[in-house]
């Protein structure tokens, strides 16, 4: 009771009177409480726009807590193979179908239960033709792509629409996560292609089949990278 209700109100803790529904106030009571975050920041979240660039094990942990954090929109781009290797992020109906793109995508959705989130996922690949129209009316991006070009592309994108694109990487026991916000801070914040101005040579930067990849990893780093949204 110290500081009283106006120490209630500036905490964001619910009041008598918000125009918020039950739902709304129990799902996000975490959140609420936090002097940080309180009612003005659950409703930034709820109106936030996220493309999330891969649905694979960077992707999907990180997609499922940024719907459980209330992000209003998620779109999930992904049209890579799955195979019994990451049955946690295939809806099981595809699995054996001409469509294995479609039920990365579509495991990632079910996964982010959240009524309160708006999902829209696309097996597709990212290319010229469509990046502007992917990046142009989000907020943020997150790279989980597991190759050079689309990354480049992505980083491009962002800098010219003045978007952040949170970055994350594994290879076998590492993974690296960053943030690149050029686009917003031009002369003073580095993007994609300043850490790599040509990409490596294939013997230098393995993908995952090739090198190998601790299970658990692509899991921490996709949380990580949901943190610096």
């Amino acid at each position: 009771m110290v500081g009283g209700f106006e120490a209630w109100k500036a905490a964001g803790l619910p009041v008598a009177g918000t125009s918020e529904d039950a739902d709304f106030l129990e799902r996000y009571s975490r959140h609420l409480r936090l002097p940080q975050v309180g009612l003005a920041g659950q409703k930034k979240l709820e109106q936030a726009r996220v493309l999330m660039v891969g649905a694979g094990g960077l992707g999907s942990p990180a997609a499922f807590y940024l719907a459980a954090a209330g992000v209003g929109f998620l779109r999930l781009v992904d049209d890579d193979v799955v195979d019994r290797k990451q049955p946690a992020t295939t809806d099981p109906a595809y699995r054996g179908t001409d469509r294995p793109a479609e039920g990365r995508v579509r495991g990632t959705e079910l996964a982010c239960t959240e009524p309160r989130t708006r999902i829209e996922g696309m097996a597709v690949r990212l290319n010229a033709e469509n990046i502007e129209a992917m990046v142009a009316d989000v907020d943020v991006v997150l790279d989980g792509a597991d190759n050079f070009p689309t990354r480049y592309l992505l980083s491009d994108a962002c800098v010219k629409f003045g978007k952040p694109m949170v970055y994350g990487a594994v290879h076998r026991f590492e993974g690296q996560v960053s943030v690149f916000d050029a686009g917003r801070r031009r002369g003073d914040a580095p993007c994609y292609r300043c850490l790599f101005p040509e990409a490596p040579s294939a013997e230098d930067a393995p993908n995952c089949a090739e090198a190998g990849v601790l299970g658990v990893l692509p899991g921490i780093i996709g949380l990580l990278r949901r943190l610096r949204c």
